[in-house]
């Protein structure tokens, strides 16, 4: 591997930082939201609409970290494809 690679994958790793920090405050604001509809005492099914907004904002940014997690696995020059993934498999059904 060579500096322009590794500066080009430092490069987009950051940017698949930036994405997933950015829906994770998007998904803050939308609980955030949620509570002060609860404060305010409205409709439950408003409540309900902006919980499964909020959750389905949550399982993208887990899916982008999961992309994230086999695009670094699959880099990983370091390891056989097996031991790979075989990594990728364990993460994802513990935490899937």
């Amino acid at each position: 591997m060579n500096d322009q690679t590794t500066a080009a994958e430092s490069a987009e790793m950051q940017t698949q930082q930036q994405a997933m920090l950015k829906r994770l405050a998007r998904v803050e604001g939308q609980v955030r939201g949620i509570q002060a509809m609860i404060r305010r005492g409205e409709d439950c099914e408003a409540i309900a609409q902006q919980f499964s907004a909020a959750r389905s904002a949550l399982d993208k940014a887990y899916r982008l970290m999961l992309t994230c997690l086999i695009e670094e696995a699959l880099q990983d020059q370091t390891q056989d494809t097996g031991e790979t993934l075989e990594r990728v498999r364990s993460i994802f059904t513990k935490y899937t």
